[in-house]
């Protein structure tokens, strides 16, 4: 069945992701994770949002194993994935177990051509299954990269590098997808463009996302539920409406205040968060 025409994929209740109140520990010295937890639910997008330095990506390197390769760890609580442990799994056994993050900053083999970037993320995938039909679903959402199949990734312009990054992961089959902003350093229009296609890699394919955005608007555009992080820690959650609709989270992650007026940049810096969103 042609992708555009697939009928979206039923919603499941059942619990995909567990991080377990976690700790992040880099050089066995600086504390960055402080007793995380969070759910995410099969086939769902969630959000999780927060300002820089808050922990959001060390969140995601924890979940796909790639921690080790900044000399983090997970020191203490647990991951579990389809109700298996996996912290204690090197990164290329969770992305076989069916999680794949795209990276901040796209991180594309500059020097291999766009079809050979996404043959490099079907690398892990199960014999038996079709290569040619899998590029084939990708450049089905990108269009774009089928006519620069075999042009060199690295004169690709940031957008289309950042589609040839989650098309990649799409080649790895994953049940999970981890975005680590996204929409870092792209056109607005660029932008809403990507996001839509993310959206209907959800709807179409079934894949459960976790999204990690500076973009707050956009995030809980296309998110049904998310989190905000502060300090390490999970400190407010709820559905996108919900939060979207928060007088805490307008203020100070959308930049409106209650009376309905955009707030400056200085006003928003200087913002001191309620205590009641920790008690």
């Amino acid at each position: 069945m042609d992708s555009a025409n697939r009928p979206a994929l039923a919603k499941s209740l059942r619990r995909l992701l567990s991080v377990n109140n976690i700790e992040v520990l880099y050089e066995d010295v600086i504390l960055v994770l402080k007793g995380l937890s969070l759910t995410v639910r099969e086939g769902s997008i969630c959000a999780l949002l927060g300002t820089n330095g808050a922990g959001k990506s060390t969140t995601l390197k924890a979940i796909s194993g790639l921690l080790r390769t900044e000399r983090g760890a997970v020191s203490d609580g647990t991951i579990d994935f389809c109700g298996e442990r996996i912290d204690e799994l090197a990164a290329d056994d969770i992305v076989r177990r069916g999680i794949f993050q795209v990276m901040e900053g796209r991180r594309v083999f500059e020097h291999l051509n766009v079809e050979d970037n996404l043959r490099a993320g079907g690398y892990t995938r199960p014999r038996g299954t079709s290569l040619a039909r899998d590029l084939e679903r990708v450049y089905s959402y990108f269009p774009k990269l089928r006519e620069r199949q075999e042009q060199q990734a690295g004169y690709l312009s940031g957008g289309e590098q950042q589609m040839l990054a989650i098309g990649r992961a799409l080649m790895a089959a994953p049940k999970l997808l981890l975005l680590d902003e996204p929409s870092l350093g792209l056109a607005p229009l660029l932008v809403q463009e990507i996001f839509a296609i993310v959206r209907r890699i959800n709807e179409e394919e079934g894949t459960t996302i976790l999204l990690v955005e500076q973009n707050a608007h956009l995030a809980l555009e296309v998110a049904e539920h998310a989190m905000i992080m502060e300090g390490g820690r999970v400190v407010l959650e709820g559905s996108a409406d919900e939060l979207r609709n928060n007088a805490d989270v307008k203020e100070f992650y959308l930049g409106v205040t209650q009376g309905g007026e955009r707030k400056s940049y200085r006003d928003i810096k200087h913002y001191k968060r309620r205590k009641r969103w920790l008690s």
